[in-house]
């Protein structure tokens, strides 16, 4: 269990993470390739597949996505800087990966800046993560309220038909949620015009019936693999909320992500993104280069950890508890609901 009493002061952590902070220009371009190459000769595989089974399509299209969300991982350092050392580098590459992430860079490197600097503070939920009312702010809704928050956290509509709404259509369009969005538009409007292009041309060249067969199942996968990633990662029971005023930097990052251990395969599919504690801690720090940074230093394995296995009790946490300091299900509300009518039974 991570000591919620447990800090280190950034002067300190700053000079132990600093030598991990430099990205090599060697490991990114070899990143590069073996995620953009084995990706295209897969996408190749599923559409010869299709004349052998459509069985054959849909397994290929586990590994397929699982290289989507690595080239997703990718735009992510790019939008952080760190990547490479070149900032044009760095924005070249990372819209290159929006065109595959179905993701427009600007845009969404602005929004994810913006979660990354007020991740755990309550006043500023919704921007940038998985909305999350409070207890009382659930139980002063209407029902009408009450019900569309339970669809919206339900995991069929949160990890199913959310993500390829959003990733296929919203996605196309800006939807700025802050001023500082507005100047962006046109990150999104490229994005979209390189989507369709590309769309396009595959569907002139093999057909459109082939083109969904093949690229469908890819991006459902990826786009609903990457929203569980990003979900996982901060809603857990013991996840750190709390006011501006007594708001942490050092305890979001270590307390407010978590540690998501992962086997060896998955954790190379999704970019290390598992070690999301010392990445919020220093978003500068690569992906390659995460592992190394949490294993050196002991503070920040005390971080909390999830596996795959404890992960999953997570889709049920869907309400943050200001009392207890921690998310609870609806179920568990329901537990606290009777209570108070339980004491005054006994009394």
């Amino acid at each position: 269990m991570f000591q919620k009493d447990f800090s280190i002061k950034q002067s300190i952590w700053e000079n132990l993470i600093t030598k991990y902070q430099n990205s090599s220009s060697g490991k990114s371009i070899w990143q590069l390739c073996n995620s953009f190459i084995p990706f295209f000769i897969i996408w190749g595989l599923m559409y010869l597949s299709l004349d052998v089974s459509y069985w054959i399509t849909l397994l290929l299209a586990l590994p397929a996505a699982g290289f989507v969300v690595r080239i997703f991982i990718i735009q992510h350092d790019c939008g952080h800087g760190s990547f490479f050392k070149s900032k044009s580098a760095n924005d070249f590459w990372g819209t290159v990966c929006s065109v595959f992430s179905l993701t427009p860079y600007h845009h969404w490197r602005k929004k994810h800046a913006i979660h990354h600097a007020s991740a755990g503070k309550l006043e500023k939920r919704g921007i940038g993560d998985i909305y999350t009312m409070t207890v009382d702010e659930f139980l002063q809704q209407s029902r009408w309220g009450r019900l569309k928050y339970r669809l919206y956290r339900n995991p069929i509509i949160l990890f199913v038909v959310i993500p390829v709404i959003l990733f296929v259509i919203l996605h196309r369009f800006p939807f700025p949620s802050s001023k500082t969005l507005k100047n962006l538009h046109s990150s999104v409007y490229l994005t979209t015009l390189a989507v369709l292009l590309i769309t396009t041309a595959a569907i002139l060249f093999i057909g459109w019936k082939d083109f969904l067969l093949v690229q469908f199942p890819i991006t459902f996968i990826a786009s609903s693999t990457g929203t569980w990633l990003f979900y996982v990662q901060h809603q857990f029971e013991d996840t750190y909320w709390t006011n501006n005023n007594s708001w942490d930097y050092n305890l979001a990052a270590l307390q407010g992500s978590s540690y998501y251990k992962l086997p060896k395969i998955l954790q190379w599919f999704t970019g290390n993104i598992g070690f999301h504690h010392i990445h919020h801690l220093s978003p500068k720090i690569p992906n390659y280069h995460l592992e190394k940074c949490h294993k050196s230093i002991p503070e920040f394995q005390q971080s909390p950890v999830l596996t795959l296995r404890t992960s999953f009790k997570s889709i049920f946490l869907r309400l943050w508890d200001e009392k207890q300091k921690k998310l609870i299900s609806f179920h568990q509300l329901k537990r606290l609901s009777l209570e108070p009518a339980r004491k005054n039974l006994n009394m």
